[in-house]
Formats: structure tokens, C-alpha cells, sequence
């Protein structure tokens, strides 16, 4: 189950992670929150959907910058660089909490510069996993990262619940910056991280307009990326039903802050139990196509009867399950993608994907806090989930290469994994 946290660099950045993700999942829940107190009860839809669109444009605006970035600089360094920005804005995020207002705008420019510094960020760590243990062990290090990211989604908004109800949202962004510096920590400490593989015609060692146009050029070539990659944006825009949470709990659950914490824990609670399932048995599962696509249908299943729920552990249950179905599609995903790019290229791969997997949700925050000012916040988690399936059955019916897929073929003990995909039918031989 554990067999990547072996490599000492790989261990270090993994415990380093989970500290500043529970910080950071602590700060989005805080946001989120803060925005709510600061806006009267007819505009808070609004006002949180607009949350996703300031974190939304930075992402879509620096995304291929940010994979070239990665492809062609030092990545550790480049990490290095986003860790102390990000403690740097939380900072003061805690600085104008603590000094009090009643204007929503620093907020939402803060959380703008946020998302700019960390646009930077996933190209480079996503990258640098390969490079940080053997082949053999990506699945199992792709897995372990996303336990951990899932296990940091249940403490951080779990603790900054608590943090919120006992102290003031201030303190949620002062433990967050501290938090960005156990990373920093751990890529000091880290010794022998190999160059990068500037081998293979992808390879750039320029930050030039033609890097950015190649790593496009490549996703969109690739049947399998781009599918999975157009799952991810249409699923998590049509069901982000998070950015309305605070209404759930306010006005339709009636559980205020310590029941908001809770409730926003859910879904990872959901993802980290079933990706500690996954750990010692995703290597079994032989029709990983067929998996993904279901397990994107039943997220927004869930998401339809969070909708219609005014319980509270009813919803707790939804979201939950919503969680569990997204761990089995973002494990399945990430392998795909990491093991059918090059390592030359692989910051721009991800550097594309961050437009979907992260401008996704939050402009799906943006179209639910939208769609609630015009018809209710119940009303917009029902046809966001409604939304969810009927885009990933069209994805599902226009790629059949998707509906074949295996992410790889069972090997020996110790042998590297290898990449297949499932025979062409007859008609579509080159």
C-alpha cells in the first residue's frame, strides 16, 4: 500500500504536502465563509459563485505559461518559489480579517493573487513525481498523493470549521501560511532529484510561444488525455455544488459554522476512505475506461440528491458519496495521464489540464451561485447534477477509445507497469 513513501525524496514532499493542503482546503472553506458574513442574504449566491470566477481566471490565464514554466526551469525551485508566495497572501488575508471591514472586494482580489502564485504550482509537483520514484511505483505514488490531498480535504475544512466557530476566520489564514512552509522544508531537504529528460521530440529548453503550442498540440492528439480531461471540466462545472454550501448549512439545514465544517469534510471523507480501499487493489481493476466514465455519473447522481436533501446527514451521505466516486475517477485519470506523457512534456500536460480540472470547478462555482440567484440554491445543485450525467455520456459516446481503455496490464512483482490500450476494432486500423 505504501510502497513509494520508500523513496526518501518522494516520502519528504508527500508528508510536506499533506500539511499544506489540510492549511490550504482550510483557507477555501475560510473564504468562502468570510464572503457570507459580508454580504446581505439575497446576494450571498452570487457573491460566493463569484469566489470561483476570481480563482477561475488566473488558472486559465497562466495555465500554459505555467507548464512551459515547469518544462523548461529547475522545478524544485519553482515550487520553492509558489510555497513562499502562498504563505506570503495568506498572510495577509489574515491581516485584513484581523483588522475587520465590510468590503468583499480585497477578498476577492487576494484570492485572485492566490490562484495566480499557485497556477505555478501543479505543473511543477505533478512533474516531479515521476521523477522522485521508479516507474513501478507511479501508481502507487499517484494513489498515496491523492490519499493525502483527500485526507487534507477532511481535516482542513473540518479544523477550519472549528477554528472559525472558537476563534475568528483570521486564524484559519494564519495556520495556512504556516502550513506552506513544511513544504518549503521539504524540498530543502531533499537530495539527488534527478534533471529532467529533455530527450525525445517534445523536449524545450527555450520559454518560448512554440513550447506552449507543442504541449497543446500534444493533449489534444491524445484520444485518452483529452477525454478524460473534458470529463473532468464538464462533471466539476455543472456539479459544484461546494461554492453553495454555506447556504445549505445557513439557511436550509440550519447547522451554522461547526455544521458547515462538517459538511465540507464530506466529500473527502469520502474520497480518502475509498482511496485507502483503492491502494492495494487499483492494479486489478483491468477496464479502467468503463470505470471512469461511471464513476463520473454516479458524482453527479450524488450531487442531485444532495440537492434535494434537507437533512443533514442525508447530505453528509451525498457528499460524501460524491467524494468516493470522484477519488475512483481522479486516481484513474492522473495514472492515465502520467504514464502516456513524456516526462519532457509533462508540465505543459498538466499545464492544459489545470484549465479543466481547476477552471472547471471554479467557474461551476460561478454558473451554481448563478443559477441560484435565479432559481434557488436547491434548484441549481439538481440541474448541475443533471448537467454532470448528460455531459459525461456524450464524452463516453464520442470517444469509444475511452470506453476500451486499461490504464496498464497486470506485470510481475518489480516489473514497470506498461501502458495499453485495448485493440482497435477492424474499421478503425489505420
Amino acid at each position: 500500500m505504501f510502497a513509494a513513501l520508500r523513496f526518501r525524496n518522494f516520502r519528504l514532499l508527500w508528508l510536506g504536502l499533506i500539511v499544506s493542503f489540510t492549511g490550504s482546503f482550510m483557507q477555501q472553506a475560510a473564504i468562502l465563509w468570510h464572503v457570507s458574513l459580508l454580504v446581505g442574504p439575497d446576494q450571498k449566491g452570487l457573491a460566493l459563485g463569484l469566489v470561483g470566477l476570481v480563482r477561475a481566471g488566473p488558472i486559465i490565464a497562466f495555465s500554459m505559461v505555467a507548464g512551459v514554466a515547469a518544462d523548461v526551469f529547475d522545478r524544485r525551485r519553482l515550487m520553492l518559489a509558489t510555497q513562499l508566495g502562498g504563505a506570503l497572501i495568506a498572510a495577509m488575508l489574515a491581516a485584513l480579517a484581523f483588522r475587520g471591514g465590510h468590503s468583499v472586494w480585497p477578498i476577492y482580489v487576494l484570492a485572485a493573487l492566490a490562484s495566480s502564485v499557485g497556477a505555478f504550482d501543479p505543473p511543477a509537483r505533478h512533474s516531479m513525481v515521476p521523477m522522485l520514484v521508479p516507474r513501478s511505483q507511479l501508481a502507487n505514488a499517484v494513489s498515496l498523493n491523492s490519499a493525502m490531498i483527500q485526507t487534507s480535504s477532511v481535516l482542513g475544512p473540518a479544523l477550519g470549521g472549528l477554528l472559525i466557530a472558537h476563534r475568528s476566520v483570521g486564524w484559519a489564514y494564519v495556520v495556512n501560511s504556516i502550513s506552506f512552509l513544511f513544504v518549503v522544508g521539504a524540498l530543502l531537504l531533499m537530495r539527488d532529484v534527478p534533471a529532467v529528460d529533455r530527450s525525445g521530440p517534445h523536449a524545450r529548453d527555450a520559454f518560448s510561444v512554440g513550447a506552449a503550442r507543442d504541449g497543446l498540440r500534444f493533449v489534444f492528439r491524445q484520444p485518452i488525455i483529452r477525454s478524460t480531461m473534458l470529463l473532468d471540466f464538464f462533471a466539476t462545472f455543472f456539479a459544484s455544488a461546494m461554492a453553495l454550501l454555506p447556504i445549505f448549512a445557513q439557511d436550509v439545514l440550519h447547522v451554522g459554522a461547526r455544521g458547515y465544517g462538517v459538511l465540507a469534510s464530506a466529500p473527502a471523507a469520502g474520497a480518502a476512505l475509498t482511496t485507502l480501499v483503492l491502494l492495494p487493489v487499483m492494479h486489478r481493476i483491468r477496464r479502467q475506461g468503463p470505470v471512469l466514465i461511471w464513476a463520473v455519473g454516479a458524482y453527479g447522481l450524488a450531487t442531485v440528491v444532495f440537492g434535494l436533501s434537507v437533512s443533514f446527514w442525508l447530505t453528509f451521505v451525498c457528499l460524501a458519496l460524491s467524494g468516493a466516486s470522484d477519488a475512483v475517477s481522479m486516481i484513474i485519470r492522473n495514472v492515465a495521464r502520467q504514464m502516456e506523457t513524456p516526462d519532457a512534456i509533462r508540465g505543459r500536460m498538466t499545464g492544459v489540464n489545470m484549465v479543466f480540472f481547476q477552471g472547471g470547478p471554479q467557474l461551476g462555482e460561478l454558473e451554481a451561485g448563478a443559477v441560484a440567484q435565479w432559481i434557488g440554491p436547491r434548484a441549481s445543485v439538481v440541474t448541475g447534477g443533471i448537467g454532470c450525467m448528460l455531459a459525461t455520456a456524450i464524452v463516453a459516446l464520442l470517444t469509444p477509445e475511452l470506453r476500451r481503455y486499461t490504464a496498464w496490464q497486470e506485470t510481475p512483482a518489480g516489473a514497470p507497469p506498461v501502458a495499453v490500450a485495448a485493440p482497435k476494432a477492424a474499421d478503425e486500423q489505420p
